[in-house]
């Protein structure tokens, strides 16, 4: 079993500038495959955006995803986790935020992600979460 973050992190991180439109961001994660984009400004971190962002922030109050930025809708509040990490450290930091992802660091740069799903992969293999975050996507 993997013992650190770097063992279980994803190392492709996408980022995208807090004056992308949230159209933009729904394009990369569609393309990409993923829930969620980290936000950077001159290499800082200055949030996440998820898919249910752009949903619950931005389409359910009408706005026009094609004018509202990500800087608008994404958390800023972002908790992150050193690459040297144990699992339980960052099992401990999701509980602790009530996050479902984490962006991992080196110093001030993004070196990865690791999600729940990763975790739980890990942690226990027969585990429903396991599953359901190894299941292929439903296009």
């Amino acid at each position: 079993m993997a013992d650190s973050i770097a063992e279980v992190m994803s190392e492709t991180v996408h980022t995208v500038a807090p004056e992308t439109t949230l159209r933009e961001a729904a394009r990369i994660m569609r393309d990409e495959d993923v829930g969620d984009v980290v936000v950077t400004d001159s290499g800082r971190i200055r949030g996440v955006l998820t898919d249910r962002d752009i949903v619950v922030r931005c389409v359910a109050d009408e706005g026009d995803p094609d004018r509202v930025t990500v800087g608008q809708v994404c958390s800023a509040e972002v908790v992150t986790v050193p690459r040297q990490s144990s699992l339980r450290d960052a099992v401990h930091a999701m509980r602790a935020s009530s996050v479902r992802r984490l962006p991992v660091v080196d110093g001030p740069e993004v070196v990865g992600i690791v999600t729940m799903g990763d975790l739980a992969r890990v942690v226990d293999e027969d585990s429903a979460l396991a599953d359901v975050s190894a299941a292929p996507p439903n296009r």
